[in-house]
C-alpha cells in the first residue's frame, strides 16, 4: 500500500473539504441573492492543523577561528497546532473600513528541535534532537482598508490594505538525544530521553504591512479571494534557553535581533449559507525572514559576546474556516 506523506494527506483534505462546501452551497444558500453591503462582519476562525517551523543560526567564527559559519543551527520543525480566533470588520462608509483579527494555540506539543554544531571548514561536530513538548502561540492584526476597485454587477472588488501585526511562538524542548559526537572537539555525553532542554520564544513585529484583497463572485452564492499582505522591515526578538548548558545563563543563555521581511497569503472560497451568514474556505501561509540581525552569547559569570546571525526564519502553513456573519 503507497503511503501517502503528511502535507499531501492535508493537501488532500482541504480540496475534500471545498469540494463538500461547493457542493452543499447551493441547498444551503437556497438561491440567495449576493449579500448587501454590510456595516459589520463579525467571524469565528479556526487556523487547522498548521504546519510551523523556525530556524536560527550564527557566525561566531569571528570570536573564535576555530568555529564554522554558520556555527551553530537550530531547526524547530514539524511544528504542528491548531489556533482559534476572532476578526472582525467595520466599515466607516461605502468605500473605507477596519479590520482585526486575534488567534491562539490551544496546542502546541508535537515537533522535533535538530541542534547541529559545526567546526571550521564546516565540520559537524555535533548534533543533537529534542522533542518540543510546548509552550504556545498567537498572533494579532490590524488593518486600514479601502475599496478601490468594484466590478460591474457587483461581480467583484479589489480592496486596499495597510495596517500591522505581531506574532509570538514559544518552544519548549524536552530530552537530548545524541545524533552525532565527534570525542576530538567536545566531551561526549549520552543520551537523556527526559532532560529539560531548550525554551525559544520569539517575536515577530511589524509595523507596517501593505498588500490587498481581491473577491470574485462565480456563482451567486460563492465567491473567491485571495488576500496578499507584505512587509520589508519587520523587527524580530529571540531569546533561547539551553537548560544543560552549565556555562551560560538562563535566562536567556542568547539573544537575538534583527529586521527581516515577513509576507501573508491566503486564498480563500466563500459559501453563502444565508444573506448573513457565510462559511469560507481557505488555505494560510505566513512567512518572515531575517535579512540582518545579531546574536548574543551570555556566558555565566564571563560577560556577553556579539556575532552576525545569519539565519532567523518563522514559517507557518495551514487550512483555514471561519463562520462570518454581516450585519
Amino acid at each position: 500500500m503507497k503511503c501517502v506523506s503528511p502535507m499531501r494527506a492535508r493537501i488532500y483534505s482541504a480540496i475534500m473539504l471545498t469540494s463538500v462546501m461547493v457542493l452543499a452551497a447551493p441547498v444551503l444558500a437556497q438561491d440567495s441573492e449576493p449579500e448587501a453591503r454590510p456595516r459589520m462582519e463579525l467571524s469565528l476562525k479556526s487556523w487547522l492543523f498548521t504546519t510551523g517551523e523556525t530556524t536560527w543560526s550564527h557566525d561566531a567564527s569571528q570570536i573564535n577561528p576555530a568555529f564554522g559559519d554558520p556555527t551553530s543551527k537550530l531547526k524547530y520543525k514539524d511544528n504542528d497546532t491548531h489556533l482559534v480566533g476572532l476578526e472582525a470588520k467595520v466599515y466607516l462608509n461605502r468605500r473605507l473600513f477596519l479590520d482585526g483579527e486575534f488567534g491562539f494555540s490551544v496546542d502546541l506539543d508535537r515537533g522535533t528541535l535538530i541542534d547541529d554544531d559545526f567546526a571550521a571548514g564546516q565540520r559537524l561536530f555535533s548534533r543533537t534532537s529534542s522533542n518540543i513538548t510546548g509552550k504556545s502561540a498567537w498572533y494579532f492584526s490590524g488593518n486600514v482598508g479601502y475599496r478601490a476597485l468594484e466590478l460591474e454587477q457587483d461581480r467583484g472588488h479589489l480592496d486596499l490594505l495597510a495596517g500591522f501585526q505581531y506574532w509570538r511562538s514559544t518552544y519548549e524542548g524536552a530530552g537530548i538525544h545524541v545524533l552525532v559526537c565527534d570525542s576530538s572537539v567536545i566531551t561526549c555525553t549520552t543520551s537523556s530521553p527526559t532532560l529539560p532542554a531548550v525554551k525559544n520564544t520569539t517575536h515577530w513585529i511589524t509595523p507596517l504591512q501593505i498588500g490587498g484583497r481581491f473577491e470574485y463572485r462565480a456563482l451567486p452564492w460563492v465567491t473567491a479571494g485571495i488576500k496578499v499582505q507584505f512587509s520589508p522591515a519587520s523587527g524580530v526578538f529571540n531569546e533561547d534557553i539551553h537548560f544543560q548548558r552549565s556555562d551560560l545563563e538562563q535566562d536567556p543563555s542568547f539573544r537575538m535581533w534583527g529586521v527581516g521581511v515577513s509576507g501573508t497569503v491566503e486564498p480563500t472560497i466563500r459559501i453563502m449559507l444565508t444573506h448573513q451568514l457565510a462559511l469560507v474556505g481557505g488555505y494560510r501561509v505566513m512567512w518572515s525572514r531575517a535579512y540582518y540581525g545579531r546574536w548574543e552569547v551570555r556566558g555565566l559569570g564571563t560577560g556577553s559576546e556579539t556575532a552576525p546571525l545569519t539565519e532567523l526564519q518563522t514559517l507557518r502553513h495551514g487550512a483555514t474556516v471561519a463562520l462570518t456573519a454581516s450585519f
